[in-house]
């Protein structure tokens, strides 16, 4: 069965999940935690706080019930009263004890916490378009699938039962999703790019069909007539929504999967090329290098991230 785009994405990205040692924490406390490398995404399960990220003009409540994923590796703080000077998180997470670091003798915050990085470096087509901090309210519609995963994961730092550690990452995969689903679903026509696409029903059937099928000769007319939509309609639609045209959207995605097969398998640039719709090795190779800042075969042998 063919994958849908967010899925796709997620997959060529290759997300890889920790789960962090949960957080139980009393009194009043201000935590600073520093930058980080891909994504993380917190809930607080117990109590409220606020958070305050590197750049942002406010902090925001988390209130009981609430998560935050962070898109931009931004160091942020946590705290219970802004105006304490922030501690340094990593000596008390350095501390944790069965899956839980203590602070202040505990009881009144309880936080749990993972952090997703990426096997390729073009994880900005997922994330470069949401805002630095998605919050994610307790009181969001169909947020019942993360609050299962939270509590699930919840349960497995205390249980420290074998394979905890696999069940806890998996979970977070579907935390992960679960908070890319509620922000679309509230917050789509203010966040413009391909994910906001996904949420409107004829330009979701043109980016499926494009992920479906990458070497099909795609115009725009085929496109708009998928979508059920006049071409100029269309066009201009797509532009406004995911800021970029159908056909620059397309070779992109084209170039996002050559790149990941170019790095994880045997095959060569000429029969990646043909598989992707393109006549000759040369033609693919001037559009990847136009897309991807570098030639297929650089891109190749060049080290991988993460």
């Amino acid at each position: 069965m063919a994958l849908d785009p967010l899925s796709d994405v997620l997959s060529l990205l290759r997300p890889r999940g920790y789960v962090s040692a949960g957080l139980n924490a009393g009194g009043d406390w201000a935590l600073r935690f520093p930058g980080h490398e891909g994504i993380k995404f917190n809930a607080v399960t117990r109590g409220a706080c606020w958070l305050f990220v590197d750049g942002d003009e406010a902090p925001v409540r988390i209130e009981e019930g609430d998560g935050f994923l962070l898109t931009k590796g931004r160091p942020f703080t946590l705290a219970t009263d802004l105006s304490l000077p922030p501690i340094d998180a990593r000596g008390i997470y350095a501390e944790a004890k069965d899956g839980i670091a203590t602070w202040k003798g505990g009881g009144d915050v309880f936080l749990i916490g993972s952090r997703f990085v990426f096997a390729d470096r073009h994880a900005d087509l997922l994330f470069g378009t949401l805002p630095p901090v998605v919050h994610v309210r307790e009181t969001s519609d169909n947020a019942s699938v993360l609050r299962w995963a939270i509590h699930q994961i919840t349960a497995e730092l205390r249980r420290q039962q074998p394979g905890g550690q696999l069940v806890a990452e998996h979970l977070a995969h579907i935390m992960l999703v679960q908070v890319l689903r509620l922000h679309l679903t509230s917050h789509a026509q203010t966040s413009p790019g391909w994910l906001s696409a996904l949420t409107d029903r004829q330009l979701s059937v043109a980016v499926s069909a494009m992920h479906a099928e990458p070497a099909s000769r795609w115009t725009v007319e085929e496109l708009a007539r998928r979508a059920g939509m006049s071409r100029s309609t269309f066009a201009l639609k797509f532009k406004q929504v995911v800021g970029t045209s159908p056909l620059d959207y397309l070779t992109r995605w084209r170039m996002l999967v050559a790149g990941d097969r170019l790095r994880n398998s045997d095959e060569t640039i000429a029969v990646i090329a043909t598989s992707l719709g393109y006549d000759s090795e040369s033609a693919f190779s001037t559009a990847f290098k136009r897309v991807m800042a570098c030639s297929p075969r650089q891109y190749q042998r060049a080290p991988h991230p993460g």
